[in-house]
C-alpha cells in the first residue's frame, strides 16, 4: 500500500495523538501498579502486537538466505536495554510530575540527538542546535517552576529519560536499516524491554492481582495502542513523509500530552510553564527544520 504525502502526514499526526494520550494512561496506571511492572507488561503486549509483522519479515529474510548475525542480536538486545531505561525513568517520573510536564520534558531528546551524533560520528551539529538546546533548557526550567534551581524529583526522572530516548533514536534507525526488517527490530526490542523490566520488578516491586485488575485498561491501551499500533503506524507513515515534516508532526505529542492532561486530569500550566512550553515547541521545530536543510 502506497500513501500520498498528505495521507502519511495525517497518519503521523494520529501517531502523535496516540502517544500524547498515552501519558494520561501511564499516569492513571501508576495508581495501582508500580513503574517496572507497568512498563514490563505494556512492552510485552506491544511485542505481541508487532510479532506477526516481525514473523513475516523473518520468513522473507530466510527466503533470501539472509541469516541473522550474532551482532544483530546484540544490537537488538542493546536497543531493548535503552528502551527499558528510557521508559522506566519516564514512568517513575510520571508518579511525581504532571502529564503535561512529562510530555514536554520527554521531548528534550530532540536537540540531544544531533549532539550525540557529534559525539559518536564526529559530525558537528548545525549551529542552530546550540541556541535551541539552550532554549529547551530554559523552557524546562520554566515548566518545572524551579527557575535555575534543581528540578523536582519527577521532572528530573523524565529529563533523565530523554537522554536514553536520544540514544535509542540514534541507534534504532541504523540497525533497522542494516537488517531491512524494522518490525523484527521493534518486536525484539519490545520483548527485551518487557522481560528486563519484569525481572527487575520481581526483585524490587510487589504486584497484586487486585492492582493488576484495576490497571488493566491503562496497560492494554499503552501496550496495544501506544507501543504496538503507534510504532507500526509510525513506520508506515515515515516511509512516505518528508523527514523534517515527520519529525515536527511527531513532536506534536508534547502538545497532545498537555491537551489530554487538561481535558482528562484537569491539569493547568502556570504562565511561566506556558511560556516554557511554547519555547520548547518552537525550539523543536527550528532544530528539525535546520537539520533537514543541512
Amino acid at each position: 500500500m502506497r500513501l500520498y504525502r498528505w495521507q502519511a502526514n495525517l497518519l503521523l499526526l494520529v501517531v502523535a495523538l496516540i502517544w500524547g494520550s498515552a501519558f494520561v494512561a501511564q499516569s492513571l496506571g501508576m495508581a495501582n501498579v508500580a513503574p517496572l511492572t507497568f512498563t514490563g507488561l505494556r512492552f510485552l503486549l506491544g511485542a505481541l502486537v508487532v510479532a506477526p509483522l516481525a514473523w513475516r519479515e523473518w520468513r522473507a529474510r530466510a527466503e533470501r538466505g539472509a541469516s541473522p548475525a550474532i551482532g544483530d542480536a546484540r544490537g537488538i538486545f542493546g536497543l531493548g536495554v535503552l528502551l527499558m531505561l528510557g521508559a522506566v525513568c519516564q514512568q517513575i517520573g510520571i508518579v511525581d510530575t504532571s502529564v503535561t510536564n512529562a510530555g514536554l520534558l520527554t521531548a528534550l531528546y530532540v536537540p540531544l540527538v544531533p549532539l550525540l551524533v557529534w559525539a559518536v560520528d564526529r559530525l558537528p551539529p548545525h549551529w542552530s542546535v546550540w541556541p535551541t538546546s539552550f532554549g529547551c533548557v530554559l523552557g524546562s526550567a520554566l515548566i518545572s517552576g524551579q527557575g535555575f534551581s534543581p528540578p523536582g524529583v519527577g521532572d528530573s526522572w523524565v529529563i533523565a529519560s530523554s537522554f536514553f530516548w536520544a540514544l535509542h533514536v540514534l541507534f534504532v534507525g541504523r540497525l533497522a536499516e542494516r537488517l531491512d526488517a524494522p518490525f523484527l527490530v521493534a518486536s525484539g526490542q519490545f520483548a527485551v524491554c518487557g522481560l528486563l523490566s519484569l525481572l527487575a520488578a520481581a526483585w524490587g516491586e510487589t504486584a497484586t492481582l487486585d492492582g493488576l485488575r484495576q490497571a488493566w485498561l491503562p496497560i492494554v491501551y499503552t501496550g496495544v495502542i501506544s507501543v504496538g499500533i503507534g510504532f507500526s503506524a509510525q513506520v508506515i507513515g515515515q516511509r512516505y513523509a518528508q523527514p523534517a515534516e515527520a519529525a515536527i508532526i511527531l513532536s506534536a505529542e508534547t502538545v497532545f500530552a498537555g491537551l489530554f492532561g487538561f481535558l482528562l486530569l484537569g491539569e493547568r500550566l502556570t504562565s511561566s510553564g506556558l511560556a516554557g512550553a511554547v519555547l520548547i515547541v518552537a525550539c523543536l521545530v527550528v532544530v528539525q527544520l535546520a537539520g533537514e536543510k543541512r
